[in-house]
């Protein structure tokens, strides 16, 4: 290979041998069959998917094995309880939710029983189950579930030979199932072989559960025929996106990818209204710590407190869903399974949805902290006022003590039990020393108290 350097080209020129050498990652840079603008400048297109990744991509899905799963599963159960085939059938209204999961409350919250739904575009109802081997019901296969069109496992506090089952039926990495049993707190966005794995916290919205706004983590794998989820705590979530797909499924086409934006779309419209409580409570913080007087704001450091804390656990748990989101988009659009376009813009939505809500945060942070800052500098300016008047009354003490003191040293003197001018003797009634010590002593209080008046001593 020779490269003419000459000056009178803009560029570069790299002769190559005639021989005509395939391309590949392992190839070196200069059997590689591109120019140097096309390696720097001008990205390749992607390269065509061939038959063979597209079956392997079309069946990475065991259903064979999760037949079997739930066979083995199910004759276990019959041995040990020969009523079981008949304890929930496919009519059972514990099973099946119509409309609206018309068996859950308003909150959401599904019975702590029946933790696996399962929901089928081509299905009128949400399936519930104790288990996920319990889905199928005797005449129905795993596997027809599966293959009927878009679905979502939804599972609740995962066992750990459900998780080693569908890892193996699902070709699930390890390190996506470690992930996952060991409640990875970090949240992130990876993308394997044949699925994307999304890791986003939401919190605990029981006000009168200890663990509220303790973070809840929810596992997302992202297939090209359907999405798994999991989460080890009861979360609305779920309903609320099936109950927005049921009410929207006659206007959108149900992908796992649309899914997906609807689960993260709803974890993020859940801190609304904490950051709107936040906004009203800072507002009136910042309004009163400048108005209430001292017996008035007794309560209000602990007002601060409460609220920075609440700010703070915000944060902390939407510090990161910006990014991750963005990955998402990132890596979603080149990767396999791939995020649609029209998802796309549904899922920037929700980016915007979240730097709006830091930037309040960060606003409100700034506007407590400043609140906390006046209220310390108020009860600093206060305890100096009263420090100043107590600092002036004992001044007033002073200066009447420097009056007294004379009028003591005087009336001590002629009461001593010795000899003394003026002295009372018997057979006399003068009292001109009395009258004369008398009045020096007042004319000397009422000079001091002119002179201090006059100074505004007193």
């Amino acid at each position: 290979m020779l490269i003419d350097l000459s000056s009178s080209q803009e560029s570069p020129t790299i002769t190559r041998p005639k021989n005509n050498i395939k391309a590949s990652p392992d190839t070196p840079l200069y059997h590689r069959p591109t120019t140097i603008e096309e390696d720097v400048c001008f990205p390749q297109p992607p390269q065509p998917l061939t038959a063979h990744d597209t079956d392997d991509e079309e069946n990475r899905i065991d259903y064979a094995f999760l037949d079997q799963w739930v066979q083995d599963h199910q004759d276990n159960k019959a041995a040990f309880n020969p009523y079981y085939n008949t304890t929930l059938t496919k009519f059972s209204d514990a099973r099946f939710d119509h409309l609206y999961d018309d068996y859950t409350n308003y909150s959401g919250k599904q019975p702590n029983d029946y933790r696996v739904s399962f929901y089928s575009v081509s299905e009128p109802s949400t399936l519930h189950a104790k288990n996920v081997a319990d889905l199928p019901d005797a005449s129905t296969r795993f596997s027809h579930l599966l293959q009927q069109g878009c679905f979502w496992l939804d599972v609740m506090c995962p066992t750990e030979i459900e998780m080693k089952q569908l890892s193996k039926a699902f070709h699930i990495h390890p390190l996506t199932t470690e992930d996952i049993a060991m409640e990875e707190p970090r949240e992130k966005c990876e993308v394997f072989k044949n699925y994307c794995f999304v890791c986003f916290r939401s919190f605990d919205q029981d006000p009168s559960s200890v663990y509220y706004l303790q973070p809840v983590g929810v596992y997302i794998l992202i297939f090209k025929q359907g999405i798994l989820t999991f989460h080890f705590r009861s979360i609305p979530h779920s309903y609320n996106v099936r109950r927005r797909i049921k009410q929207l499924k006659d206007y959108i086409n149900v992908t796992p990818d649309w899914i997906c934006y609807g689960l993260l779309d709803d974890i993020t419209d859940s801190f609304a209204p904490l950051i709107r409580g936040i906004e009203f409570e800072v507002d009136s913080i910042d309004e009163l710590v400048l108005i209430l007087k001292e017996s008035e704001q007794s309560d209000m450091l602990r007002r601060i407190g409460y609220c920075r804390k609440r700010m703070m656990s915000l944060l902390r748990l939407l510090v990161t869903k910006s990014d991750v989101v963005k990955t998402l988009i990132k890596r979603g659009q080149v990767k396999r399974p791939a995020i649609s376009p029209e998802v796309v813009i549904y899922l920037g939505d929700v980016q915007d949805h979240l730097i709006s809500m830091l930037q309040s945060l960060n606003h409100y942070e700034k506007i407590s902290s400043r609140s906390h800052s006046n209220y310390l500098a108020q009860i600093s300016i206060e305890m100096t006022q009263t420090n100043n008047e107590i600092n002036d009354v004992l001044s007033k003490m002073t200066a009447l003590g420097s009056v007294l003191i004379p009028m003591n040293l005087v009336t001590g003197l002629f009461g001593m039990n010795v000899p003394v001018p003026g002295q009372f003797t018997e057979g006399t009634e003068d009292l001109t020393w009395f009258v004369c010590i008398t009045a020096s002593i007042l004319t000397f209080c009422m000079t001091s108290v002119a002179m201090m008046r006059y100074y505004r001593i007193i």
